[in-house]
């Protein structure tokens, strides 16, 4: 395998009744439908934003554009597999009567309408949802951290010299509250957000619908995992992989989170609202410092300091990934050899130290 093709990192995520999987120029979704068990696809080139500006291709920059890249394939990834469930629910016609075929340019016409009006529907579904997640996740810690501030203000600060600041602003913002006092502020937030996000992904997951997302899950991390060890992608030498990955969105997510509690410790808590803002405006930094962090870590998989540092994140793919059924890893091989052959990646890898 070429040096560049060994830099390729594959990934994906689940999808309903199926996986995607994205390469560095390609992606590719696989559904399999309940009715007759067949297997869909689609494949698709795309061109990451990164490629677009190559001036933010640089370290803990280029961390939030392939954030807005992954969240924004990731939709479409969804929307893709929602309809294709919406359609294998569709009642069919069992009456002879009832099987007259329509004119072609009707259904077609009838068809394109049916997918415009899911997409639409889909697709708002998944910002009000989404909507609803960022303001509970990002709103209600720092409420629950803003109700006990009088409780931390009762605690020692400690002292700085900041009088080496030139910028009066800058040593104003710096002095507006003990340093201790924001630190344990923002280890309430981050434990409150942690709580919240645990709690959330654990009641999801009793819900049979969702534990079939997450096996799905499961199977697409044992797929990349078998890729990555130089394995024949065949269901025999990939179910016998580990369900968890360094580099998964879960593991992501808690680094985010411990990223945050350091980084927000130094912003003053004013007001909610000014909070609010600031965090807002430092999460370019923190997605950058975490993006950095996981890409690292997909690099140096054998580092025990780097496993001990992202173990709550791979504990918690525990929940979030379950083992799956061959069906569902026979799914998520699919994906992966769909975006294999539009690359012209070899099926069976290397196996290197240095394979993210």
């Amino acid at each position: 395998m070429s040096e560049n093709k060994k830099k390729v990192h594959y990934g994906g995520q689940a999808v309903i009744e199926g996986v995607m999987m994205r390469g560095r120029d390609n992606f590719a979704v696989a559904c399999r439908k309940k009715s007759d068990g067949e297997i869909v696809s689609s494949r698709e080139a795309i061109m990451p934003t990164l490629k677009k500006l190559k001036w933010l291709r640089k370290p803990f920059l280029r961390g939030v554009l392939m954030l807005i890249d992954s969240m924004a394939l990731g939709m479409r990834a969804l929307m893709y597999s929602a309809e294709i469930a919406a359609e294998d629910e569709e009642p069919a016609a069992t009456n002879a009567d009832e099987r007259v075929a329509p004119e072609p340019e009707a259904y077609a016409k009838d068809n394109r309408k049916k997918q415009v009006i899911n997409g639409i529907a889909i697709g708002a579904a998944m910002v009000v949802a989404l909507g609803l997640a960022v303001g509970i996740f990002w709103f209600v810690p720092t409420a629950v951290a803003w109700l006990l501030k009088p409780w931390a203000q009762t605690l020692p600060g400690i002292s700085i010299d900041v009088s080496w600041l030139k910028i009066e602003s800058f040593r104003t913002f710096v002095i507006a509250a003990p340093l201790e006092r924001r630190v344990v502020l923002g280890l309430i937030e981050g434990a409150v957000k942690l709580s919240m996000l645990l709690g959330y992904v654990s009641a999801i997951s009793l819900w049979s619908e969702i534990r079939r997302v997450f096996q799905y899950h499961g199977a697409e991390h044992k797929t990349i995992n078998a890729y990555e060890a130089g394995e024949p992608l065949e269901v025999d030498n990939v179910r016998k992989y580990s369900t968890v990955h360094v580099r998964c969105g879960t593991s992501f997510l808690l680094v985010v989170i411990i990223t945050s509690i350091i980084v927000y410790a130094f912003i003053p808590w004013h007001t909610i609202l000014q909070r609010f803002l600031y965090r807002l405006l430092l999460l370019p930094l923190v997605a950058g410092i975490a993006y950095e962090v996981i890409q690292f870590a997909g690099r140096r998989k054998d580092s025990r300091l780097l496993r001990a540092f992202l173990a709550p994140g791979l504990l918690m793919q525990k929940i979030t990934t379950k083992e799956p059924t061959d069906d569902q890893v026979e799914v998520a091989i699919k994906s992966l050899q769909l975006v294999l052959e539009s690359e012209s990646a070899p099926a069976e890898p290397t196996p290197s130290p240095s394979t993210p």
